[in-house]
């Protein structure tokens, strides 16, 4: 293990810390360790779109738009490659929310999320991507 040093103005360390402390990490360490991974993860998924990666993508939808139940079902049987499992929950008696876990190159993945997404009548959208070539790590004790 490297160690890094790093000045910062009080303002930023004093945001940091407060951070730190909101998040609940042990030490700063570790906090800087999961943003560095993030940026990373975020680099590689821009610089490498063909990459493997896996992801969630959230969405809330209304059900009475018509149709658009069936829309949903149609996308993920014709990117059954990509999607992995779906879960459905009942939010309201208008409302519903997905969580589809999707593996494939992130390319293909993205634009299958973008399909979902601007389907009229789906709102709250979101896709966390991340690279399957970066290694996983844990929090050190």
């Amino acid at each position: 293990m490297q160690r890094l040093t790093m000045s910062l103005a009080d303002d930023l360390a004093d945001a940091f810390d407060t951070l730190v402390r909101q998040r609940g990490y042990e030490n700063r360490s570790e906090a800087f360790r999961d943003m560095l991974r993030a940026e990373l993860q975020a680099a590689r998924l821009a610089t490498q779109p063909e990459g493997p990666c896996v992801g969630t993508l959230t969405y809330v939808y209304d059900h009475h738009q018509r149709q658009l139940a069936l829309r949903l079902t149609d996308l993920q049987h014709d990117h059954h490659g990509l999607t992995i499992s779906t879960t459905h929950a009942h939010l309201d008696h208008d409302h519903c929310i997905e969580v589809v876990i999707l593996r494939g190159a992130s390319r293909e993945v993205q634009a299958f999320a973008d399909a979902v997404l601007t389907q009229a009548g789906v709102s709250h959208g979101h896709l966390h991507l991340v690279p399957l070539s970066l290694q996983t790590h844990t929090h050190s004790a």
